[in-house]
């Protein structure tokens, strides 16, 4: 592979930005799924249904982050993913609360 061929071309990195700015409100929202759920597996209060969507939304984090070059995101939403695919209980929460942090920071410094 040719250095010349790694260059991403502006018209790419503008539609990247502007693809960003369109599906960042969702990805936040999948975000706070995911931070609630952990609130609620501390308190107990987790439901099959909260749980659920949860599930779903950090599946779905995992594939839009590592869109949007967040590699890291991607390893991080699949972990919640595992996580929330079984009994989740209130030793689980901390980790999600971990993961969920971190996921955070990530997004906040793609800007």
């Amino acid at each position: 592979m040719t250095s010349e061929s790694k260059t991403v071309p502006p018209s790419m990195v503008d539609a990247m930005a502007r693809l960003w700015a369109k599906f960042l409100p969702e990805i936040e929202r999948r975000v706070a799924s995911l931070e609630a759920a952990a609130g609620a597996m501390q308190d107990g209060s987790l439901t099959a249904e909260q749980q659920a969507v949860a599930h779903a939304d950090a599946h779905k984090l995992a594939g839009s982050l590592g869109t949007f070059g967040l590699q890291r995101g991607t390893e991080l939403a699949r972990e919640g993913e595992l996580m929330l695919a079984d009994t989740a209980t209130a030793n689980d929460s901390a980790a999600l609360e971990s993961i969920v942090r971190e996921i955070k920071d990530l997004i906040a410094s793609r800007g």
